[in-house]
């Protein structure tokens, strides 16, 4: 099979706070793969590297995207040369499928991609001031959503505390389910304390209270959390499946959430659900800032794995030259609207 690598800069609306600073840009690369034979019907995957929190962030990464062209190499052997690059082989995966059926961009056949059903999705509130994100989780609801997602950290933790405390004031547990991720914010020192104070609100989760690599302070918390804990950061960089087993094993949190694009690509993603399973541990499933065309991909990757939470997936709507797609959201219902067509060339020339 040939291919090729198409580098592609997403530009943000507006500059979004992230844990990780202010975004105004997103650097993709779009991997084509078809044959020679058919050269009009191509598979399209998105090599969504995430820029100072992927593990495979460092030099030589468009060396490898470089050694997939012009011919695609024998795919066994490459499958596990990619298995340290999560967002290669997440593009690779999703490029290989979309060809499999005949390049329509549809990678995981089920009823949402034939849009009979929906994913339920929480709504993701930005860092800001407690003005902005105040704001922002009132147009979420007024959107239709009841799980709203907030980032924390950012600013002083008691004028997160008392933002919280606002919303729950408004909005009781039957209305809105309140997720919250710390990014690895709190000190293991102080994590607990915090912990307390947010299970008061009837917080449903924290994503990583304190930062990856800590594992034995991290079990310690998830053994004594009066919240439970999900594990977001800490599964980065860990491939091997006999590691992911002996992190789960020795920290056991009450959730894993798993990003595709890095966390191992689709494969590695259902090798951590297999281990979660056999451990009684949940999970549910987010993308990265991912164009439409990786976002796709997972939207219909989730929807086939029958997880009924609310995943936390984009909507597409944060880029000013994202490519248009039959994606689409109504309230808090992410489906894929066969109205609607791809529209890949507007923006981007093969």
């Amino acid at each position: 099979m040939k291919s090729s690598i198409t580098p592609y800069n997403l530009i943000f609306k507006k500059p979004s706070g992230t844990s990780r600073g202010i975004l105004t840009s997103k650097e993709i690369w779009l991997l084509k793969i078809w044959s020679e034979d058919l050269p009009e019907v191509f598979g399209l995957g998105e090599c969504a590297l995430f820029r100072g929190l992927s593990a495979e962030d460092r030099p030589g990464y468009e060396d490898v995207l470089q050694s997939l062209t012009p011919n695609l190499p024998p795919l066994p052997e490459l499958f596990e040369r990619l298995r340290d690059f999560p967002s290669i082989l997440f593009g690779l995966e999703t490029a290989l499928a979309d060809l499999k059926n005949d390049g329509k961009r549809i990678i995981y056949p089920s009823p949402f991609s034939e849009g009979k059903s929906s994913i339920r999705i929480n709504g993701l509130i930005w860092m800001g001031t407690k003005a902005e994100m105040q704001r922002q989780i009132h147009e979420k609801i007024e959107q239709g959503f009841s799980c709203i997602k907030l980032k924390i950290g950012a600013i002083d933790f008691d004028a997160e505390l008392d933002l919280l405390k606002a919303i729950r004031q408004e909005f009781d547990t039957k209305t809105i389910e309140l997720r919250v991720d710390a990014n690895g914010a709190f000190s293991p020192a102080d994590a607990l304390r915090k912990l307390e104070a947010l299970s008061k609100l009837n917080i449903h989760s924290i994503e990583q209270p304190i930062k990856a690599g800590q594992w034995q302070e991290m079990a310690q918390l998830c053994a004594n959390t009066p919240l439970p804990i999900a594990l977001d950061e800490e599964l980065i960089g860990i491939n091997d499946l006999l590691q992911k087993r002996l992190l789960l094993e020795t920290i056991h949190p009450q959730y894993i959430i798993l990003k595709p694009s890095l966390h191992g690509g689709f494969d590695g993603s259902e090798e951590w659900i297999k281990l979660a399973n056999e451990q009684h541990i949940d999970w549910w499933a987010t993308s990265a800032l991912e164009s439409n065309i990786g976002l796709n991909a997972i939207a219909q990757w989730c929807a086939t794995q029958k997880n009924e939470m609310p995943q936390g997936l984009g909507t597409g709507q944060l880029y000013t030259n994202n490519f248009e797609s039959p994606l689409s959201l109504t309230g808090e219902n992410l489906f894929y609207d066969h109205q609607k067509v791809w529209k890949l060339n507007e923006h981007f020339q093969f």
